[in-house]
């Protein structure tokens, strides 16, 4: 609830959210996606992908029984932060992430995470997955609130995305085409793990276009549409053609490679339709936690990343 002056947040309670929200996210699958697994087994007929896709949801089921990650690879720990309007940190947003670095330390020793994260040229490790512009923070505001939501996300370094610079002229067949390339190029090698929910992001410039198709891909749901009926129809469209194409978990024989397709779209140049896909992997290690200035924490699953203020058009 927004209140006429809020209370500064404790930077102390952040880093302690920030210490939380990378072990259940670690452990833990969300909801929708270990339910979405499951519904993928029960309707794949190829022997092979049906075991596959049988212990992945074992493999879930595993990882919160002894309380261990779900995959030894722990990615590379990222937070995205949805602040509202009045919400005060204490010690200012410096604060917060000074916090969040100290919480992913933290549970880089104790959950514990893989120290992934090094220095590209030297390969330098401080063990503990904070570095230089590790773990990052991404901002968005969201008017009338004091709160702050949290999102931890342990993202996947390596494979599972592409960019190409389309033309007008070259419409959604050409989306369609892009697409296609993608998903037979990684899939068929299991570079990107698959099943795997693909990030579609169309529009805006070549940085915003690929930030956007790594959300659409990270911080919606399974089953989750696009409020713009005809971005929700090529959603669908989309989906369907990874159905058909054949292909399984991890490059075996298969439908249920792709899990779910979300598109966000940008205004962008009159002259171009820059198109950016990428895959999130079934590891799908995401949690979310609203802090309030009283104190009171509340987690969840769903990131409510994309409200209507972060969509929105126009000056209004």
């Amino acid at each position: 609830m927004r209140t006429t002056e809020a209370a500064a947040i404790r930077a102390s309670l952040i880093r302690e959210v920030a210490f939380e929200l990378n072990r259940r996210a670690a452990i833990a699958i969300p909801r929708d996606v270990e339910s979405s697994i499951g519904d993928l087994a029960r309707r794949e007929t190829q022997k092979l992908s049906k075991f596959v896709l049988l212990e992945i949801v074992n493999n879930y089921k595993a990882a919160v029984d002894d309380q261990r990650p779900m995959c030894a690879d722990t990615g590379l720990p990222r937070f995205y932060a949805k602040v509202g309007n009045d919400a005060r940190v204490e010690g200012g947003f410096v604060a917060l992430e000074r916090a969040v670095r100290e919480g992913t330390a933290e549970a880089t020793r104790k959950v514990p995470l893989r120290p992934n994260r090094v220095h590209p040229l030297t390969r330098k490790d401080y063990n503990n997955n904070v570095g230089i512009h590790a773990p990052t923070v991404d901002y968005s505001w969201e008017p009338e609130a004091d709160w702050i939501d949290l999102t931890c996300f342990q993202k996947g370094g390596l494979f599972g995305g592409d960019y190409r610079m389309l033309f007008p002229q070259d419409g959604i067949p050409g989306i369609k085409r892009f697409y296609l390339d993608v998903i037979s190029e990684f899939f068929k090698r299991g570079l990107s793990c698959q099943p795997a929910i693909v990030g579609v992001g169309i529009g805006g410039t070549k940085d915003v276009c690929v930030r956007l198709a790594k959300e659409a891909a990270c911080l919606r749901v399974v089953g989750d549409r696009n409020p713009d009926p005809g971005v929700a129809e090529l959603e669908e469209e989309l989906h369907e053609i990874g159905k058909k194409t054949g292909l399984g978990p991890m490059g075996f024989k298969g439908e249920g490679a792709v899990l779910d397709v979300h598109v966000e779209v940008a205004y962008t140049h009159t002259g171009g339709m820059p198109v950016s896909i990428h895959h999130q992997c079934f590891a799908l290690r995401r949690a979310t936690a609203r802090i309030h200035p009283d104190g009171n924490v509340d987690y969840r699953e769903n990131p409510l990343w994309f409200t209507g203020y972060y969509r929105r058009e126009t000056v209004s």
